[in-house]
């Protein structure tokens, strides 16, 4: 099949090597095997005796019964079994949409997002219409505009909450709104949730999947769990006869969990409150130096995020965002993601904040630094 350019992946293939300074980064800061153990209480030495004895075969085709547990426990009443575990959420988002989509049908589908949720309904062979999320709005959905573009022929609506790249949360309330505009023409909601898990006032956002019996939830150990090595995600959903589906389309590309992969990501999920309160901790106190850098520094403002680890920076130049993100790169080292590559117009940039304090205080010195050589005088 045709599919376009992936275009933040392939920005990131090409210079995320060379950043000195990698603002681009959307994970929260990574863990080493040692201190996830350590988070959990378990001593390194036995550990490490228990996984030498461990045999490399094919194990559990559907994911382990503890790492089953675990994703489950991230929603208020998923059976285990309802939960669909892949290689990564980019794993999980393209083996869903083979499952809901077909030719001929119609997908609505917010922008700016993660290129996935429009790109692989188009090759798919879907119609696909654009809610467009404007900045005027809090970079949230328009009711009466979904409403407008939802007909019988729509098979998904597709959102990520929080919004990769902008930082915006939809809230319980309109979530609600949406799935109750989704059901009226039969439609599944498909929320891409991998940033789910980090809200202002520390509490872990409801699902779509909690109130809306076709809600599909697409979730990841990458981001908030900061274990993106894991190569582990997965798809949730109440509705039988998709998750039926979905481990049919499965069959094409997964034969079973990785065994180190869900060993891990099954102490991370069963020890979640620890991981959480540790990257609570980095997001809120990072969030805040991001805000105060905006406020301070000429020539930049944004949209506050609301939650997730990105932001999207508006800079007052007539410049392609490309060529502003290249520039950056080769004067200063400070790597940012292009807004270019989220099909958004004007000089704008994603931003990551969930790392290393230092790292992100001296990327954001360096760019306002930049800034200076290109603002008019």
């Amino acid at each position: 099949m045709e599919i376009k350019t992936f275009k933040v992946e392939q920005w990131m293939d090409a210079y995320e090597n060379d950043a000195v300074y990698n603002l681009a980064e959307t994970c929260i800061d990574s863990l080493t095997v040692g201190e996830l153990l350590d988070l959990a209480g378990i001593d390194r030495k036995s550990f490490w005796d228990s996984v030498c004895d461990t045999r490399l075969t094919y194990s559990n085709i559907y994911g382990s019964p503890a790492l089953l547990r675990g994703i489950a426990s991230l929603y208020q009443a998923l059976p285990p079994d309802h939960a669909v575990p892949m290689h990564g959420a980019i794993a999980a988002n393209n083996i869903a949409y083979k499952a809901l989509v077909k030719p001929g049908c119609s997908t609505v589908t917010a922008l700016p997002t993660y290129q996935q949720h429009s790109s692989i309904p188009e090759a798919l062979g879907a119609d696909v219409r654009v809610l467009q999320l404007r900045k005027e709005n809090g970079y949230l959905p328009d009711l009466n505009e979904l409403r407008a573009l939802v007909d019988d022929t729509t098979a998904v609506i597709s959102l990520n909450n929080p919004n990769n790249p902008t930082g915006a949360l939809i809230s319980p309330d309109l979530l609600r709104e949406i799935a109750d505009i989704a059901a009226s023409v039969d439609a599944y909601v498909l929320v891409d949730e991998v940033y789910r898990g980090i809200t202002p006032d520390g509490s872990y956002a409801p699902s779509i999947i909690d109130f809306y019996e076709k809600g599909v939830s697409v979730g990841s150990m990458s981001k908030v769990f900061s274990l993106a090595g894991l190569r582990l995600g997965w798809v949730a959903t109440r509705d039988t006869a998709l998750i039926d589906a979905i481990k049919e389309h499965r069959d094409y590309d997964t034969i079973s969990c990785p065994v180190l992969d869900d060993l891990l990501a099954a102490i991370a999920l069963t020890n979640k409150d620890a991981i959480l309160a540790r990257n609570r901790g980095i997001v809120l106190r990072n969030r805040e130096i991001l805000c105060d850098w905006v406020a301070r520094t000429q020539g930049v403002s944004f949209v506050p995020p609301a939650a997730g680890t990105t932001a999207l920076l508006e800079f007052d130049l007539d410049m392609d965002s490309y060529d502003f993100c290249k520039e950056l790169l080769d004067a200063t080292g400070v790597f940012l993601t292009p807004g270019g590559a989220f099909d958004l117009t004007g000089c704008t940039a994603r931003i990551g904040y969930a790392f290393d304090s230092r790292e992100l205080r001296t990327g954001l010195d360096r760019l306002a630094a930049f800034l200076t050589t290109k603002l008019p005088r």
